[in-house]
């Protein structure tokens, strides 16, 4: 039996110099996400697009979602079978291609999770379980572009 969660947030645009959406140039992109019980996420644009450097932008918010997703799949499926992992690092990658329109699309996203186990005999299974990670996140799911996973499994001792 299938089961729905559902989520809710509130944006609300900040950008506004004074003259509304008059002109391209003539207000910011900034915005906020409020979502109850948690701090406010202060994004913009991409910089491509006119936006602030220094804040979250839905591009690298979508990056984010599929690596934290892979992740917490990943660990969970490591959890249930016997992997004990003590330390995950992703260094995720994305391409975005825009269109001379205006619009565009994700065409691929790259993780590259490197994750240390307590013990070798753990590293293939280890390995294996990054496939059905990508199987049984939410996110992956939810998207229609190519996702890929470099994994790279370590010991403890390898850190030593």
């Amino acid at each position: 039996m299938n089961r729905l969660h559902n989520y809710k947030l509130s944006i609300k645009w900040s950008g506004n110099k004074g003259l509304g959406t008059s002109d391209y140039s003539a207000f910011d992109r900034d915005y906020s996400v409020e979502i109850e019980h948690k701090p406010i996420l202060n994004g913009s644009a991409d910089p491509t697009f006119r936006g602030d450097k220094t804040k979250f932008n839905p591009e690298d918010m979508l990056l984010a979602s599929l690596s934290a997703c892979h992740m917490l799949s990943y660990l969970h499926l490591c959890s249930v079978g016997g992997i004990v992992v003590i330390d995950y690092y992703d260094h995720a990658t994305a391409t975005m291609e825009t269109r001379i329109d205006g619009g565009g699309q994700f065409t691929e996203v790259t993780l590259n999770p490197l994750v240390t186990v307590t013990d070798a005999s753990m590293i293939d299974k280890a390995l294996a379980l990054h496939k059905r990670a990508g199987e049984v996140c939410f996110i992956a799911n939810s998207v229609n572009f190519q996702i890929k996973h470099f994994p790279v499994v370590i010991t403890s001792e390898t850190n030593s």
